[in-house]
């Protein structure tokens, strides 16, 4: 990292998000210009466990990373994928997606489609309606049917548990807003039980 006073060698941030590492500068040029010194700084790079729900690990074996992220924009999709690519580059990527608001699902619905359909699988779950009432014609399988992709699933949680497994993925990756948290633990399980 390139400082007013120098450059600094050998920091460390632990398999994470490309957006991670542009925090990581971010909170480092503050915390350097706070008076924090460059081993404080190394220290702290090297010990950041990330944050719940953004590229989160659940799973980080040899044959098997899971991974969650409470991603629900397209852009935000598109760096989390970007992300994975960039770490595991030539792995199967299966994503399971869970659209936040019907609102934002017809908004978006082109983006989510083609930033989805860079995943070797997709799994959409039915929208998280949160506070808003249904819109006529706005569906998971909405966005689906934009997708050029073959592989390509609608899912409930339940489903989703059979699912990925018979899937045989390299990476997976859970993706949404909604009530989608509760399916991460029950899936992670069900990854270590069939798979590892």
């Amino acid at each position: 990292m390139r400082t007013p006073e120098g450059v600094l060698y050998d920091l460390e941030l632990d398999g994470t998000a490309l957006f991670n590492v542009e925090n990581a500068v971010a909170a480092s040029a503050v915390a350097l210009s706070c008076g924090v010194d460059q081993y404080q700084l190394r220290s702290g790079l090297k010990s950041f466990a990330g944050v719940r729900r953004r590229f989160d690990y659940r799973i980080k074996e040899k044959n098997l990373v899971y991974i969650d992220d409470y991603a629900h924009h397209p852009q935000e999709i598109a760096s989390t994928i970007e992300s994975v690519r960039f770490l595991y580059p030539g792995k199967r990527v299966v994503g399971i997606f869970q659209p936040h608001l019907y609102s934002r699902t017809r908004d978006f619905a082109d983006e989510f489609a083609s930033v989805l359909q860079s995943l070797d699988e997709i799994i959409m779950m039915p929208i998280y309606p949160a506070r808003e009432k249904p819109i006529l014609g706005v569906t998971s399988s909405m966005v689906l049917r934009k997708m050029d992709s073959m592989s390509k699933y609608l899912c409930t949680a339940d489903q989703v548990l059979e699912l990925v497994p018979a899937l045989c993925p390299d990476i997976v990756l859970s993706l949404g807003a909604g009530d989608i948290d509760r399916l991460v633990p029950r899936l992670e399980e069900t990854l270590r039980e069939q798979m590892l």
